[in-house]
């Protein structure tokens, strides 16, 4: 019973016409996000270094601006690239097998429907 369902599903989908989706650009998204993430904690511990080993309080803020100020928007930027892209990945993988068991769960009780009226 589960295969003619599938094939009915891969037929219906068949028929939308629709082009197939590519993940292609999640995971491009995704790989920015991380690489973000880490320039941008690299940033912020050179940052850190180059302020703390001058003296002078002119280089000290310099160091500061554009090093741990440009690593922390880094830091953020990635870190939102990389969880939106990878709790969207879980939500549609956890969605699909939400479906696949509820259509499981359905076929079983449709069977035993029809077991019990035998």
């Amino acid at each position: 019973m589960n295969e003619e369902r599938i094939t009915q599903f891969t037929e219906e989908v068949a028929e939308l016409k629709l082009r197939g989706a590519k993940g292609d650009n999640e995971r491009w998204l995704l790989l920015i996000g991380s690489i973000m993430l880490v320039v941008g904690v690299a940033l912020g511990v050179v940052g850190g270094v180059m302020a703390s080993g001058t003296t002078n309080t002119a280089d000290q803020v310099a160091a500061i601006a554009t090093g741990s100020l440009v690593g922390l928007v880094l830091v953020i930027a990635g870190t939102a690239l990389f969880l939106r892209y990878s709790a969207g990945r879980f939500i549609r993988f956890w969605m699909v097998r939400f479906v696949h068991e509820q259509r499981s769960e359905t076929d079983r009780l449709i069977a035993a429907i029809e077991k019990s009226q035998k």
